[in-house]
């Protein structure tokens, strides 16, 4: 038994195994996806081209969370232990105004042409593989092509995803076509084959991002999105822009941790959270305990509280960061905290950020790690198929306000906000893990009970990305059905609200550090992640063949 195990309320055994390598490890949602990135890899390529690779090939074979048309971040992390974040997050078109959703149908922000906002995902990878990568993009798209062209088998979770959303999936005759074949969702096993996406991805190959943001493909898509009452034009794609931004940096108990800034709310909240509990003996306390879920409920509460603040595109509202991950703060926080009773806290927003996102984690055997979350928002996005370049477009500006004169209402050119939250830990300088996951704003409550997990309980990185979860934004206390009955009773006593749900969040991928120079990569049974680890190595010096010498 371990010793997280010994001080537990509850114990879980992990549904998947790990992958090791000491050359470079990826972790995707996607099996295809993860080979896609360690074939960049094997081929000589380091972590920035093996993310790129993998995220275009997630665009493909995770098309209900992914694609070109969406927006994102990337933490990457440098062998010489700097830190930055290419922000490719979509905005508000130019022609979008704060009350163009308000009194309107709730649906039109949620689905269809009016819901797309500006992408730039595809902008900010390939800033990423121009400034740091060693292919071109011509090289990391291959795998992503082949995917399209020759397609790949349908998973039993994308046959849900489909099942989920086949009513406003069938209202559009590209994607009824692509996901509904004669009015029936995509059976497991099947074959999904996107030509028209292949095609564009070949363009891409050959002109890069331009091809979207300044040429022909960008204009057939304009106009697609223009004949589904889409706002987008030309000038907006042309207009989109990728922006570099100083990660954010805390510690907890001695290790660094490190996440986006805004407009992600990830984080901030992360180190909020864990500054709050750090006075807190959360090991002794153990893993899934009354005691400890307690704790976890309230400063999720408390940074709920604060997020409406901290959440915002900082280029329109001034965001109090470095209050909000001060010691300091925390501790005048943790003042009002009760020990014995849930408190209620005024979260002060709406939960409409989607939980459809992917993750990736990447790290080569020279240091370099990319740690990234990209999304088109909601299953499948826009929900609406540009039938000329077969890209789902993102439903973005759903998360805009659509009350004028708030934080969040629309402006053009705002950016979205997010809870995306790709974390990096350091121990004494060097890499300790890589971790991140889908799940809207769930997602920075994922991430910072999996650092407790790693830090406070000592649990293996398969363990801490599989651990049960919980969430609360102010209301009832989601618990995954690992937590007993006994365990929710307990909390109900203390004034929570337990609410039992098959799951928390979406699919963490995660890469743990080993001082020896091992990765560990691991991914969870809530999505369909798989670890793919390179190890081996190159022939020893002077290693030959000697048939044929003569002596």
């Amino acid at each position: 038994m371990s010793d997280w195990q010994a001080r537990a309320g509850t114990v879980f055994t992990p549904r998947k195994q790990p992958a090791t390598g000491a050359r470079g490890m990826v972790v995707t949602n996607h099996p295809a996806a993860s080979a896609a990135g360690a074939q960049m890899l094997a081929e000589g390529g380091n972590a920035v081209d093996a993310a790129v690779a993998a995220i275009l090939a997630l665009s493909v074979c995770e098309p209900m969370m992914v694609g070109l048309f969406g927006g994102g971040l990337m933490h990457l992390a440098h062998p010489d232990g700097t830190h930055e974040v290419l922000d490719g997050m979509a905005c508000a078109p130019f022609s979008a105004r704060p009350e163009m959703f308000e009194g309107r149908e709730p649906h039109r922000q949620l689905r269809g042409g009016q819901s797309v906002a500006v992408p730039a995902n595809l902008l900010a990878w390939e800033a990423a593989l121009t400034r740091h990568g060693r292919f071109s993009m011509a090289d990391v798209v291959a795998p992503a092509i082949r995917l399209a062209e020759r397609g790949f088998t349908v998973s039993g979770y994308l046959n849900e995803c489909i099942q989920e959303t086949a009513a406003d999936l069938a209202l559009d005759s590209g994607m009824a076509r692509l996901f509904l074949p004669d009015g029936a969702p995509l059976a497991v096993g099947a074959r999904l084959v996107n030509g028209a996406l292949g095609e564009t991805l070949r363009t891409i190959a050959a002109e890069g991002a331009d091809a979207l943001h300044q040429g022909d493909l960008g204009t057939s898509a304009s106009h697609d999105l223009a004949r589904k009452g889409g706002i987008i034009t030309t000038d907006d794609l042309a207009a989109a822009r990728v922006i570099r931004r100083e990660a954010v940096r805390g510690t907890y108990r001695g290790i660094e941790v490190y996440g986006p800034p805004p407009p992600s709310a990830g984080g901030v909240h992360v180190l909020q959270m864990l500054n709050l509990l750090e006075a807190y003996d959360i090991a002794a306390s153990g893993f899934g305990t009354p005691a400890t879920l307690h704790l976890i409920a309230e400063a999720l509460r408390m940074a709920f509280a604060d997020r409406a603040v901290a959440t915002a595109d900082p280029a329109f509202l001034k965001v109090p960061v470095a209050k909000l991950i001060s010691k300091e703060y925390a501790a005048e926080r943790r003042g009002f905290l009760d020990l014995a009773r849930a408190q209620v806290w005024t979260a002060g927003l709406t939960n409409r950020e989607s939980a459809n996102t992917t993750h990736i984690t990447v790290a080569d055997g020279e240091g370099r790690i990319a740690c990234c979350t990209h999304t088109i928002n909601s299953l499948f996005g826009a929900k609406i198929l540009l039938r000329e370049s077969g890209l789902i477009p993102n439903n973005y500006m759903a998360l805009f306000d659509p009350r004028p004169g708030l934080a969040q209402s629309i402006e053009p050119g705002k950016r979205v906000t997010t809870s995306m939250s790709p974390l990096i830990l350091r121990r004494d300088g060097a890499p300790y893990a890589a971790l991140g996951l889908p799940g809207g704003l769930r997602i920075f409550a994922s991430t910072f009970q999996a650092v407790m997990n790693l830090v406070d309980h000592g649990m293996s990185v398969q363990e801490a990305v599989e651990a049960p979860r919980a969430w609360t934004m102010g209301g009832p206390l989601e618990m995954e059905p690992a937590f007993g009955a006994a365990t929710r009773e307990a909390l109900a006593a203390m004034g929570h609200e337990p609410l039992a749900v098959p799951h928390v969040a979406g699919g963490m991928g995660a890469i743990r550090f080993h001082a020896d120079g091992m990765m560990e990569g691991a991914s969870c049974w809530r999505a369909d992640g798989a670890p793919v680890g390179i190890g081996g190595g190159p022939a020893a010096s002077g290693v030959r063949f000697f048939p044929d010498v003569t002596r």
